[in-house]
């Protein structure tokens, strides 16, 4: 077993990476190099099960695909009518693959997955370059086994290059720390990176900048001065990184680009400091699914307690106490240490990511999902990695040894309470988690009090890490198991077994989680169909999304005829869209399914005001919509506003005819008044 070093032990020696033997070198390579190959077999086992999973990207992604202009504007569909209410970044990289290898599930999905891979490379070589090769392999493992992160790498939504970029962000911080001459290039790039991730979901990209920006004053090797400066040259790289698509949008006509899907005054600007900036705090989230009113239908109650209970625990808080305790570990570890210590920066970097971002989560009162907690992975992992280093060097002394085996006994008993809200999902794992745990800590406290040989210590010591591995794994890799021989699909995935939750309630773990107050998640489609919301594009049985599944897409293709698909490919020539339906969530399954530009109005959910209704009277009077699809009181969006309006004026001035099972509309014949 190699030996686990701390970084003030590291820097201590001359040459240290010339005292390891070309045989520990081979090994931490190889060890490394099978934690990416497990995890990439992982990702992309059997993928093609979760179908189109979410379909509101998948739909972008197929436009993305077709066009250049709805490619480069985040467009859902390829006529670029409105974008979807993100910014584009993931689906650039989704539709340039749908345009190399067209689009299908495995294009699609395929990126999601590599993003994942990489991610698990990013956390290994940061943890790996103050820590030992054992403490990068664990924070990378805890990382790929996370249920939540095992989840988005297999999904289409942007939340898998957001994670990439952000530990990509970490690793350049991590350099800069460590660099005399080229200090302010690792900052820069750093602030590129974080700039990316805002183009790929906005503002949360930021919550990392606090966490980056004190570790680098804090522990750079440069003078105050330079560091003030490198950190100001960091943050002109964000926004030159994050602003000249902003910049693009912003000032281009209107009439020249799509509709900025999920504002109410067609500005970029707007979408970012609202809807998806500040209103995801307050709850003050105009045009959202919860109706701008914020509350606790969509995450439970604010709160500490959020991250531990209901669905979010099941998802990320499995290790989420003992990354706590790894922060004041290190901190604790690095004492009155100098400024530059490396165990101080590894605190402030990691520790600074795990509390803005979890305290953010905790607190927020708009729209939070259970999947959002990938965000709080990386950091968990590089955490327990490096604490575990420091507290297993140190095991022959009292305190360190008793930390460890009191942080395992956290563990296996936080585990057990977990599994316990299953109780009829593998009803002998909980037992395991508890008892190696109990195991693992007493082993912890007793062997270095034995007088054994060398060697019989070293073999003692490996049982006891492996009786504290499966402990704090064996939960959380037993529901990323579960996820991966499960399809998901639709808004609201959720990772593991089905359960009532921890805590109950709204966010409880039910399949409903997310159904806004007053919604029953009957399932209906946007498109008229009753559809199955616990089915995929490919007709496999799917879980996690229950209701939601109908409510906010996900399984709407499954229920889109062959004689609706037939109709909408037949009469889509001559046409700028083959058919308008209300909603996103009527619009992006038959697009899928079809292959044919569908308007969504209204956007996402039907609230956005795009088009008016004199400005859709226009484009049926210049022929380019042929159809109007029925909805089917799926969405809430569609009961009121200029959605509601313009159904209202097609049901009174066309006639409905039933194509399969839904009601469409011919809008070349009729009136048009």
């Amino acid at each position: 077993m190699a030996t686990i070093s701390d970084p003030v032990e590291a820097s201590s020696r001359s040459g240290p990476r010339a005292l390891v033997t070309p045989y520990a070198i081979g090994r931490d390579k190889l060890l490394y190099g099978g934690l990416l190959v497990l995890t990439a077999i992982a990702y992309l086992w059997g993928l093609s099960k979760n179908g189109y999973a979410n379909e509101y990207y998948a739909a972008a992604v197929q436009a993305g695909s077709e066009s250049w202009k709805a490619w480069f504007f985040g467009s859902l569909d390829a006529s670029s009518f409105i974008t979807v209410d993100k910014t584009p970044a993931a689906l650039w990289v989704m539709g340039l693959s749908g345009r190399i290898f067209g689009f299908s599930t495995w294009s699609m999905l395929v990126p999601e997955a590599l993003m994942g891979v990489a991610s698990v490379g990013f956390v290994y070589v940061s943890v790996r370059r103050w820590f030992s090769a054992n403490a990068a392999l664990l924070a990378g493992a805890i990382l790929a086994l996370t249920p939540v992160a095992v989840l988005m790498f297999r999904f289409n939504n942007p939340d898998a290059l957001l994670i990439l970029l952000l530990c990509a962000g970490a690793w350049a911080v991590t350099r800069a720390i460590d660099s005399d001459k080229h200090a302010a290039r690792w900052m820069m790039l750093a602030g590129a990176f974080v700039g990316f991730g805002f183009l790929t979901k906005m503002l949360q990209a930021f919550l990392i900048l606090p966490a980056f920006g004190l570790a680098y004053l804090i522990a750079g090797k440069p003078k105050l001065g330079k560091r003030l400066l490198h950190s100001v040259l960091a943050l002109v790289s964000l926004i030159v990184s994050a602003g000249w698509w902003i910049a693009i949008v912003e000032l281009m006509p209107a009439s020249a680009r799509p509709y900025i899907g999920g504002s109410q005054n067609n500005s970029i600007l707007e979408l970012t400091l609202g809807y998806n900036g500040l209103g995801r705090l307050s709850g003050n989230e105009t045009g959202s699914v919860g109706g701008g009113t914020g509350g606790a239908g969509w995450g439970g109650a604010t709160g500490l307690q959020r991250l531990f209970s209901g669905e979010f625990a099941s998802q990320i808080a499995w290790l989420l106490p003992a990354a706590l305790l790894a922060t004041i570990v290190l901190v604790v570890a690095a004492g009155k240490a100098a400024r530059t210590d490396k165990t101080r920066a590894f605190a402030v970097l990691w520790g600074g990511w795990l509390v803005v971002t979890g305290l953010t989560f905790s607190y927020m009162q708009g729209i939070i999902h259970s999947y959002y907690m990938i965000a709080l992975a990386p950091a968990i992992g590089a955490l327990i990695g490096a604490a575990m280093s420091v507290l297993w060097r140190r095991r022959a002394e009292w305190l360190p040894r008793a930390t460890l085996a009191g942080g395992a006994l956290l563990t296996g008993g936080w585990g057990f309470a977990l599994l316990n809200e299953t109780p009829s999902w593998q009803p002998w794992l909980r037992w395991v988690v508890l008892l190696t745990g109990v195991l693992g800590a007493g082993a912890v406290m007793l062997l270095p009090e034995l007088k054994l040989h060398r060697t019989a210590a070293r073999r003692a010591g490996v049982f006891a890490g492996v009786l504290l591995a499966v402990s704090a794994l064996a939960g959380p890799a037993a529901y990323s198991v579960d996820t991966i021989n499960s399809a998901h699909a639709g808004a609201v995935p959720s990772a593991g077994p089905s359960s009532g939750g921890m805590g109950g309630g709204p966010g409880g773990g039910m399949g409903r989680m997310g159904m806004p107050p007053g919604q029953n998640g009957d399932g209906f489609g946007g498109n008229g169909t009753t559809g199955s919301p616990g089915t995929t594009g490919n007709g496999t049985t799917s879980r996690g999304t229950g209701g939601v599944g109908g409510f906010l897409g996900g399984g709407g293709i499954s229920g889109v005829s062959s004689e609706l698909i037939t109709l909408l490919q037949n009469g889509a020539k001559g046409y700028t869209w083959a058919a308008a339906a209300v909603t996103a969530n009527g619009a992006a399954p038959l697009q899928i399914a079809s292959g044919e530009p569908i308007m969504a109005i209204g956007g996402f959910n039907g609230t956005d005001p795009a088009p008016s209704l004199a400005e859709f009277k226009e484009l049926v009077a210049q022929g380019k919509i042929h159809y109007f699809i029925g909805s089917g009181g799926g969405m809430m969006g569609g009961r009121n506003g200029t959605s509601s309006e313009i159904a209202t004026w097609v049901a009174e001035n066309f006639q409905a005819q039933t194509v399969g099972n839904t009601t469409v509309y011919d809008l070349t014949t009729g009136t048009t008044s």
